[in-house]
C-alpha cells in the first residue's frame, strides 16, 4: 500500500490517464486529480492513494528543472517533457532526411537550457552529402555519433553519453529510435515498424514513454514527427537558439540584429566560412516561421 502522499515520476500519459513509477520502482496507473493539472512525461509528482474510486490520484507537479515546449498553430506553447537534461536529435539516411527539422530540435534545446547530442542512426547507408552536413553540426560545436541499431554500431558510446542523463529521443518518423530503444532497453514495449512506399516512414509511438537504465540514467522516447516548431516563447528573439549566430552576432554593428539585411551584419559576412549557407537558410527559415507564429498570438 502506497504512503498517504508520495513523490512519483510520470513514466507515461495519456489526457488524465497516466502512469507513474513510485520510488521503490513501481508502475501503477494514475489520474491528475484536477482538470487544470498539466503532467508530462518526466514529471516529478506528488500521489496519493484515493480509496473512494480505488486509484492513485496526482495532487501536484513538483517544480521542474528544465521543461520542452514547441508551438502549435496559433502560436501557442504546448509542453511535451520535463526535467530532461540531453536531447538526442535522431536522423538517419532513409527516410529521406530533413536537416531543417534537425535545426529546430537544436534551437529548442538551447533555448530550454538543454544538452543536446546529434545521432546519425543507419549510418552503414550514409553518403559523403550527408557526413558533411553531419560535419557541420560538428564544426558548430554539436556532438555528433554515427551509429547503426542493426549493425551494432556506436551503441556502447552511446550507453557510455547516456550515463547520469535524463535524455529524450527526438527526430522525424522512421529514423529508427524505436529500434534504438530496443537496443538500449532491451523488452521495451515499442514497435519497430516498416518504412512507408513513399519513404516518410510512418509512425511507430503514439505517447512519450520514461525508462530506466543502468548507471542512473533515463530514456524518454517520443513519436516520431513530420515537423517541429519550437515554442516562440522559449526562443531568444535574436539568435533563435543557433549557436553559430548567437557567437558571431555579437560583432554586428547594431544590438538588435535580426541577421536579415541590417548593415555590417557579422553573420552574414561570415557565410561560406563560419557559417554554412544551409545553417544560414534554415535561420532564416526559421526567423519566418517566428514572425508568423508571433503574429498569429494576437
Amino acid at each position: 500500500m502506497i504512503a498517504p502522499t508520495e513523490r512519483a515520476r510520470v513514466s507515461v500519459t495519456h489526457g488524465r490517464h497516466l502512469r507513474v513509477r513510485t520510488l521503490q520502482g513501481e508502475e501503477i496507473a494514475a489520474r491528475s486529480a484536477q482538470r487544470n493539472l498539466h503532467i508530462v512525461c518526466g514529471d516529478w509528482v506528488r500521489v496519493t492513494y484515493d480509496r473512494q474510486h480505488a486509484e492513485l490520484r496526482v495532487l501536484a507537479v513538483e517544480p521542474r528543472s528544465t521543461a520542452l515546449y514547441r508551438s502549435n498553430a496559433r502560436g501557442g506553447g504546448e509542453l511535451i517533457a520535463a526535467n530532461v537534461s540531453l536531447l538526442l536529435v535522431v536522423f538517419a539516411p532513409v527516410p529521406q532526411p530533413d536537416l531543417f527539422v534537425v535545426d529546430r530540435y537544436l534551437c529548442a534545446a538551447r533555448s530550454a537550457g538543454l544538452d543536446a547530442q546529434i545521432l546519425l542512426n543507419k549510418c552503414e547507408l550514409a553518403d559523403e552529402a550527408l557526413r558533411e552536413e553531419l560535419a557541420v553540426f560538428a564544426a558548430a560545436g554539436y556532438r555528433c555519433l554515427e551509429l547503426s541499431s542493426h549493425a551494432g554500431i556506436g551503441i556502447q558510446t552511446l550507453r557510455e553519453a547516456l550515463v547520469g542523463q535524463t535524455a529524450m529521443l527526438v527526430g522525424q518518423s522512421g529514423t529508427g529510435k524505436s529500434s534504438l530503444l530496443r537496443v538500449l532497453v532491451p523488452g521495451a514495449d515499442a514497435a519497430v515498424g516498416s518504412l512507408a512506399r513513399d519513404q516518410t516512414g510512418r509512425h511507430t509511438t503514439t505517447a512519450t514513454h520514461l525508462y530506466p537504465l543502468p548507471r542512473d540514467a533515463e530514456l524518454l522516447d517520443s513519436p516520431g514527427v513530420r515537423d517541429f516548431a519550437p515554442a516562440v516563447e522559449q526562443l531568444p528573439h535574436d539568435t533563435l537558439g543557433f549557436v553559430e549566430v548567437e557567437t558571431l552576432g555579437a560583432a554586428c554593428r547594431f544590438t538588435d540584429c535580426l541577421h536579415l539585411q541590417e548593415p555590417d551584419c557579422a553573420v552574414r559576412a561570415a557565410l561560406g566560412t563560419q557559417l554554412a549557407a544551409r545553417r544560414y537558410e534554415s535561420y532564416r527559415r526559421l526567423r519566418r516561421l517566428y514572425q508568423r507564429l508571433s503574429r498569429a498570438q494576437t
